[in-house]
């Protein structure tokens, strides 16, 4: 049987600012602004934000993502990213009773769950 080798996923969050998103995702997550796109200056923003091997897609269009995702994001420390977001401001607790192991639960301003989890 033929082995097929598939990459990461990468996530389209649905924002109704990207700018105001990626200003979230930069000063209070630890992300890098990588690049963006418009097909002209008054249509919508696209745009990718990355912090090591996690890759997301903001976008303002209507067609891209549901409101309110949840994306789950492995993480080798999740109590290590926890006291780096708490320096950044960020009010998050870690549920040590969560299905999948320690999970830390943190709400972008368009209501997106990200699920930081080390894997099993």
């Amino acid at each position: 049987m033929e082995r097929i080798g598939l990459g990461h996923a990468v996530p389209v969050l649905r924002v109704r600012d990207a700018d105001a998103a990626a200003r979230f995702y930069v000063d209070h997550l630890g992300f890098a602004r990588d690049w963006e796109h418009r097909f002209a200056p008054e249509l919508p923003l696209y745009l990718q934000v990355v912090r090591g091997d996690c890759t997301l897609h903001l976008s303002e269009h209507e067609g891209d993502g549901t409101p309110h995702a949840a994306v789950w994001i492995a993480v080798d420390d999740v109590h290590a990213l926890h006291a780096d977001l708490h320096a950044r401001g960020v009010d998050a607790t870690v549920d040590e009773d969560a299905p999948g192991g320690a999970t830390l639960t943190v709400e972008d301003p368009d209501g997106n769950q990200l699920r930081f989890c080390r894997p099993a």
